[in-house]
């Protein structure tokens, strides 16, 4: 069975980076078609950020963080990466990794209900 584990969360300054990591372990993240990245702020609904395929390396991003915003994966590392840039307050959320093996493309697959494992967040904080 697939196991998620998401690292690099914080706090930070509005402006700041950080770069979050999905190291997965029981399976390769490859045997899965889409690994996403979800947030959940407080009293906010989850809600995807951006996804990667593992056939071809597309990707999809959520309007509100196009542009500041890079998801990545190493499948020699079997992990897969977000860096976030230009951090600001909105962005403040418990940051979960999710993994299905749906067909779809990520632009598709947008909701939770969609993806079937699941890591145990990492808080991100950004503040002055």
């Amino acid at each position: 069975q697939l196991q998620l584990v998401e690292s690099g969360g914080g706090v930070v300054q509005p402006g700041g980076s950080l770069r979050l990591s999905c190291a997965a372990s029981g399976l390769t993240l490859d045997t899965y078609n889409i690994v996403a990245w979800f947030r959940q702020a407080p009293g906010k609904d989850r809600e995807v950020v951006s996804s990667i395929t593992a056939s071809d390396g597309s990707t999809y991003y959520a309007d509100s963080v196009k542009s500041r915003f890079t998801i990545s994966r190493d499948n020699a590392k079997n992990t897969v990466y977000l860096q976030m840039n230009g951090l600001n307050p909105e962005d403040t959320a418990v940051y979960y990794c999710a993994a299905t093996s749906r067909t779809g493309r990520p632009w598709e697959l947008q909701y939770e209900y969609e993806y079937d494992y699941w890591g145990q967040g990492t808080q991100v904080t950004v503040s002055s």
